[in-house]
């Protein structure tokens, strides 16, 4: 007898099942079948909506506002939203996260605090240089990013391109990737200071005052460097189709080179939107106008590993500013990952569901080296679920559970709700409370070799 069965249309590893059911025994998927389920404890029947595996959210910024009390609120937020395992960046407040002591205090946090499973990117410093990458993999460390902008001297710093190959050269013997935030400073400042001067100031301002040429400029000589050492290169928001191909150059001579998409690129039009939202829609990189297509056509040629949330954990009044450069970067998106890009994928006539559990779910789980556990409904992973009904349905901002209660997709309708969240087998999300306790969340670490095993 099983634990539980959880019932549904499965949206199983190679196929969807409808009428199918999940086993479970502690924690693990046991069975994957059709028709009337096995005898279990505890029956689960969701009738025809669809069971998806639990989202792997590539990008998140937890602790960026409130440290590492933080990922209480972003894990609460991550479980009502279908996502089962967070992968963190390395920026926390008010320090980074490059050497081993301050993983560790990481790994404890999410111990006390987590609601969902979560993994850790870690980075390396001008102080710290290489010297604690061995030591910082050794701990479970699932991948490394810099910066090639200084958001903060301290918690953001812009790395050099000195020290971005002694990175790559330390990492090229590893399936560990590298990734970049990838914009030009000295673009981008230059071309702020000229906005400013001209007294253009708003929301219109953003894309224009860091230019894509900003972004391929330093996706390449990213990219470059990735090549020279023979390390897997990864810039982690790329906004045009151009970036894309600029990976698949790269990757066309034999690079290790994938690069991410985030769901707001896809969703959000500077020109369309920026009236509207303003400072709500701020992100770097920008929203760019015009280019939603071709990251389509990127998606559509296989040139866009997966896609993430980005999400980041900034109050509202971080927004409020008089001028666009001194509002805050970032939106919330835990909760809107999942069915924003379902609602998308489903209004161009695709596979939504298959979609979704392919580039949410299977793909990054794959390329943080955790799909010994994470990413599919399949026999011997994680029983982590999101049970999906179809409608119609607004999202309103005031019921976001990430503390943060605002959210540039405030308003917009998208064609599913998340109606449960399981965590390794056990409710986290009922369809209107998180219903776990804060320190069920795990540490996950890289366990597989990765993107190019």
């Amino acid at each position: 007898m099983f634990d539980r069965v959880v019932k549904g249309t499965i949206i199983a590893e190679t196929a969807s099942i409808e009428d199918g059911w999940v086993g479970i025994e502690n924690g693990r998927i046991v069975a994957v079948g059709e028709g009337t389920p096995p005898e279990a404890r505890q029956l689960d029947d969701y009738g025809r909506a669809l069971i998806m595996p639990g989202v792997v959210d590539g990008q998140t910024h937890a602790t960026s506002c409130k440290g590492m009390e933080g990922i209480a609120d972003a894990t609460r937020s991550a479980i009502a939203g279908g996502v089962t395992t967070l992968v963190d960046m390395p920026y926390d407040n008010p320090e980074p996260l490059d050497r081993p002591a301050r993983f560790k205090t990481k790994a404890e946090a999410v111990a006390e605090h987590a609601h969902a499973d979560m993994a850790l990117y870690a980075t390396a410093t001008r102080e710290t240089g290489v010297n604690e990458i061995e030591a910082l993999i050794a701990l479970g460390a699932v991948a490394f990013k810099i910066s090639s902008f200084e958001s903060n001297p301290v918690r953001f710093p812009r790395i050099a391109e000195d020290l971005t190959l002694d990175i790559f050269e330390a990492l090229a013997a590893t399936d560990v990737p590298l990734g970049i935030h990838n914009e030009d400073q000295e673009i981008v400042l230059a071309r702020m200071a000229r906005a400013r001067e001209a007294g253009i100031e708003g929301i219109e301002a953003h894309s224009t005052a860091r230019p894509l040429a900003a972004e391929l400029a330093a996706t390449a000589q990213f990219l470059a460097l990735g090549q020279a050492a023979g390390a897997h290169a990864h810039p982690v928001h790329l906004t045009a189709r151009e970036g894309f191909d600029l990976v698949a150059a790269f990757r066309n001579l034999g690079a290790r080179a994938t690069g991410e998409l985030c769901v707001h690129y896809l969703w959000f039009d500077a020109a369309d939107d920026g009236p509207r939202l303003g400072a709500r829609m701020k992100v770097n990189p920008p929203i760019r106008p015009g280019v939603i297509e071709g990251l389509w056509q990127a998606i559509e040629e296989g040139n866009v590993a997966f896609v993430s949330s980005d999400h980041s954990s900034w109050p509202i009044d971080f927004k409020l500013t008089a001028s666009i450069f001194d509002a805050g970067a970032g939106v919330p998106g835990l909760e809107t990952l999942l069915p924003a890009f379902f609602t998308l994928c489903s209004r161009r006539g695709l596979d939504a569901a298959r979609m979704a559990a392919d580039m949410l779910c299977a793909r990054p789980a794959r390329f943080f080296g955790i799909d010994d556990r994470k990413g599919a409904i399949a026999v011997g992973r994680d029983a982590d679920l999101a049970v999906l009904e179809e409608g119609a349905f607004n999202w309103n901002e005031a019921g976001a559970h990430d503390g943060l209660k605002w959210s540039p997709f405030n308003g917009e309708e998208f064609a599913v709700r998340v109606a449960a969240t399981y965590l390794r087998g056990a409710p986290g999300w009922n369809g209107s409370d998180v219903v776990n306790a804060a320190g069920t969340g795990e540490l996950v670490k890289r366990a597989t070799k990765g993107w190019y095993a």
